[in-house]
């Protein structure tokens, strides 16, 4: 708020982008008054509201949000980890990625649901398959991301790593990671809401206790408040998440600003 406050001109996009919401809001409720569409299928923001609030107060959806963003968050960590790991590696060897290269990019566009049959026969319906779905497919952002970061070190600090006597070792998190650095973190900004997705996705499939169960349960029965509910706490969840991914990266990427 500090910096919204020191940059008036922001602090009016602020006003202004709260406006708009209020007003698509407001759109959304006369839709719902006036009855335009079923109120079987629609229910104003009031009532969807209410159901919030209600499943929040007996408890039900404060534990199917823990089930969610634990199962995103592991998903998450678990593709972090594969893909910073393998993209360094395929990333700072010209060899690595030229044999790998068409690999990856015969496997990058194959869509997680594709895998999805694979991973159900393999792991059956359980939360091993979730996770193994969310992983596949926030993996690959992730890793790209990665690859190019790495490889895009300018040629000329290689030169200077080698004449200055730098191990391999040095050389990787003294000058190719901090270099790599804001694609990593772009990746894994792209691979979290990849999570988010495929974990609305694993819990409906794989009948997972969860929002993305709870919402599939409330369209079934015609809920549609409940269901409006639930979408309205993902879209929460998503904002939540992309504003610490924000902070983040203006903690670990402070010494661009600096320079």
């Amino acid at each position: 708020m500090k910096r919204l406050f020191r940059n008036p001109g922001r602090f009016i996009r602020f006003i202004l982008s709260f406006f708009v919401g209020a007003f698509f809001i407001y759109l959304w409720q006369l839709c719902a008054d006036l009855r335009l569409v079923s109120p079987v299928f629609l229910p104003g923001p009031d009532r969807a509201w209410a159901a919030l609030v209600n499943g929040l107060m007996r408890g039900e959806l404060g534990h199917q949000i823990l089930g969610t963003v634990e199962r995103m968050l592991y998903g998450w960590v678990l593709a972090s980890l594969l893909g910073v790991a393998l993209g360094a590696m395929i990333g700072i060897s010209k060899v690595a990625r030229e044999y790998l290269t068409p690999t990856l990019d015969w496997i990058r566009p194959m869509p997680a649901s594709a895998i999805v049959p694979v991973a159900i026969s393999l792991l059956g319906l359980t939360d091993a398959m979730v996770l193994a779905i969310i992983s596949f497919g926030a993996l690959w952002p992730m890793l790209l991301a990665t690859v190019h970061g790495f490889a895009a070190v300018e040629p000329r600090l290689h030169e200077v790593s080698r004449a200055l006597g730098l191990s391999r070792w040095s050389v990787v998190w003294k000058i190719a990671l901090p270099n790599a650095m804001p694609d990593i973190l772009a990746g894994m900004r792209i691979g979290l809401t990849v999570s988010l997705i495929l974990t609305v996705v694993g819990e409906m499939l794989g009948s997972r206790d969860g929002l993305g169960f709870a919402i599939l349960l409330a369209a079934r029965s015609f809920h549609s408040a409940d269901l409006f509910a639930g979408v309205i706490l993902f879209g929460i969840i998503g904002y939540i998440s992309g504003q610490l991914m924000s902070l983040a990266e203006r903690h670990l990427l402070r010494w661009r600003q600096r320079g």
